[in-house]
């Protein structure tokens, strides 16, 4: 049995649930013009730009030199982001908050824009369980990059071998997984629970 000195969450998936669906549900009705515009413009390969740091304003501008005619909808990303954010998975937090009752060490890893973190950061009593929180846009590093685990570890004071890494990205937890954490890929709060007892967390 791990010897676990620590959990480390995900934010979007496992406790927020986000997803530019929610406001282009609104903006482009037609499910298949949707899907090209967050396949082909903005993509998740271009968010993650701004989850690494790039700043919104130069996302903005590059993007739409490219799609002048989509001008709107791409401004509309980032101008009507909280749109993009649903609110908390109750199950995600209640099982945070069972863990924190226990005394388990709690710390969070998110790729997440620097520029729009605001918008939960101290609005939300949850977030105060942990002992710090990696935002990859405040950072210029985003997972699976090995670097920001590195960077969460320096943090911890534990190796990986000692930390649960929670996310519902499958490369997230597998990069984690090749570092030495014990990673569950997230895909209910009972099953994440059912695992973290396996690995010995007691809660």
């Amino acid at each position: 049995m791990p010897d676990i000195r620590a959990v480390v969450f995900d934010f979007g998936g496992v406790l927020f649930d986000w997803s530019a669906e929610y406001l282009y549900r609104e903006l482009i009705p037609d499910e298949k013009e949707r899907r090209w515009f967050l396949t082909h413009v903005c993509s998740p390969d271009w968010n993650l730009k701004q989850d690494c740091g790039r700043l919104i304003a130069e996302a903005e501008t590059e993007l739409i030199a490219l799609y002048p005619d989509h001008a709107d909808l791409i401004r509309a990303f980032y101008g009507q982001w909280p749109k993009t954010l649903r609110g908390i998975l109750d199950d995600g937090v209640a099982l945070l908050e069972q863990l924190h009752a226990a005394g388990v060490p709690l710390y969070g890893l998110t790729n997440w824009s620097a520029e729009t973190f605001h918008h939960v950061e101290g609005k939300y009593d949850f977030l105060e369980r942990f002992r710090h929180v990696v935002v990859s846009g405040r950072i210029g590093m985003v997972k699976p990059d090995p670097r920001i685990y590195a960077h969460l570890l320096a943090h911890v004071e534990e190796p990986a071998e000692r930390c649960v890494f929670i996310d519902d990205n499958i490369h997230n937890t597998d990069a984690a997984n090749t570092l030495g954490f014990h990673a569950i890929a997230h895909r209910s709060a009972a099953e994440t629970a059912s695992r973290l007892r396996e690995l010995g967390v007691a809660f």
